[in-house]
């Protein structure tokens, strides 16, 4: 098949999902594949807020030092193929297409014997493996695409390193309806021997962690965020201090210095497991990283920000970074949120701060929240909201009411944020 037929393959296995949690389709995938992720070796990352950029400087700092690294993330912001890259170079279509053909062949011999068939998740890690193998990557960093013990992802063997971002709620009817319970699935993936590095944890999800690092006989790294240290900061970037070191890190928001410092303890234990880094390859790492949809700039005159903040954690940091960045002035939002997210937490933490609200409906997603009920919610918190009829539609809106020194900012989804960057794009143009 070619790439298009190739991607309406994936689309159209959506039909599968929603069938039990397990690993039971993936395992029995791969092996009819001849197994090509047992010959790689990875660092392994899950938590609720930070994997992203975490993974992002990971990446960057690591290519930096020579390894040929291959990435794994989910979702995608602004090409689907992003989603698994090597060396700076996304998967190609010809590649891609490929690799779904090849994949699409087992599942026909599953089905044909009465297996389940595979979810689209399962089917792009498939793919994700099969390209990491044959561009023989030193060192694969993947990002869990939900929980971790029973994600397809967490088939994997050769764990050197599971990093564990920060957790909090979210995804609760899948993964439980309190912090331990949520620990519990996330620390899942951490392997017997592996190293493990995390931070920020809450008292009840740390006592979790240990427990499961003590079982596994993992030495546990917990990375301290009282010496990380923003000396210097903006909405374009900052100064970080930690452990005696100066890092310059061109993404804003103040909880990038933890996923920095967080990046950083992961380096120095990589550096233990036959992976070292120096100091200089650290700084240039960390100052080069970029990481899209994480308080973005994507137009100035006035500012235009984007931001996948979509749960509470995220709109908590969200909001801080709007009170240290932007005091003082005016504010107008477009906000976008799937139905089974706490997207009240994320209205009473931030839509007090806007002069004015347009709501969107996230496009192409059977979760989406249609932007009239949306601006219905956020009523009572500010009344001035509008629903729009489509993303254009919104950025529209907001263009009008902004003046030069103000703030646009997108949030609740990464899931729109490609096309509203290629809306105001297409604006910039018509009007160079």
């Amino acid at each position: 098949m070619d790439y298009q037929q190739s991607r309406a393959y994936v689309s159209d296995a959506d039909r599968y999902a929603g069938g039990a949690l397990d690993l039971t389709n993936i395992k029995e995938l791969m092996k009819r594949l001849g197994n090509p992720q047992d010959q790689l070796k990875y660092v392994h990352v899950a938590g609720t807020n930070g994997k992203g950029s975490v993974i992002a400087y990971l990446y960057t700092t690591l290519s930096e030092a020579g390894y040929r690294v291959g990435r794994y993330i989910s979702p995608s912001v602004y090409s689907y193929r992003e989603k698994m890259e090597v060396a700076g170079r996304s998967v190609s279509r010809e590649q891609f297409a490929g690799y779904v053909t090849r994949v699409a062949a087992a599942i026909e011999e599953m089905t044909s014997e009465g297996l389940a068939h595979p979810t689209p998740f399962e089917i792009e890690t498939a793919v994700a493996f099969l390209f990491f193998a044959e561009e023989n990557c030193d060192l694969v960093i993947l990002e869990v695409g939900m929980g971790g013990n029973l994600d397809a992802t967490n088939i994997i063997k050769n764990t050197i390193l599971a990093v564990l971002v920060p957790i909090s709620m979210d995804h609760q009817s899948f993964l439980g309806n309190t912090l331990s319970e949520i620990a519990e699935k996330k620390a899942g993936i951490i392997k017997p021997g592996c190293s493990v590095v995390t931070a920020g944890q809450q008292p009840e999800t740390m006592a979790v962690i240990k427990n499961v690092c003590a079982q596994n006989n993992a030495d546990l790294t917990e990375a301290d965020l009282r010496e990380a240290k923003a000396v210097k900061e903006d909405f374009a970037g900052q100064i970080l201090e930690y452990r005696g070191e100066t890092f310059e890190l061109s993404l804003a928001g103040s909880y990038q210095t933890e996923n920095a410092a967080l990046a950083l303890e992961a380096l120095h234990v990589l550096e233990k497991k036959g992976y070292p880094t120096t100091v200089l390859q650290r700084k240039k790492g960390l100052k080069d990283t970029r990481w899209n949809g994480r308080l973005t700039i994507i137009h100035r005159d006035p500012l235009f920000i984007v931001d996948g903040a979509h749960n509470p954690a995220a709109a908590d940091m969200l909001e801080d970074s709007v009170r240290k960045y932007f005091k003082g002035r005016k504010m107008f939002f477009i906000m976008g949120v799937f139905r089974d997210k706490d997207y009240s937490y994320i209205i009473r933490k931030l839509c007090p701060y806007a002069q004015q609200i347009v709501t969107v409906e996230t496009p192409d997603n059977p979760r989406a929240l249609p932007a009239g009920e949306l601006a219905e919610a956020i009523k009572p918190c500010n009344p001035h909201v509008q629903a729009a009829n489509s993303i254009e539609d919104a950025v529209n809106k907001v263009f009008d009411m902004a003046g030069c020194d103000d703030v646009i900012l997108s949030f609740g989804s990464l899931s729109f944020i490609g096309q509203i960057t290629a809306i105001v794009k297409t604006r910039e143009e018509k009007n160079s």
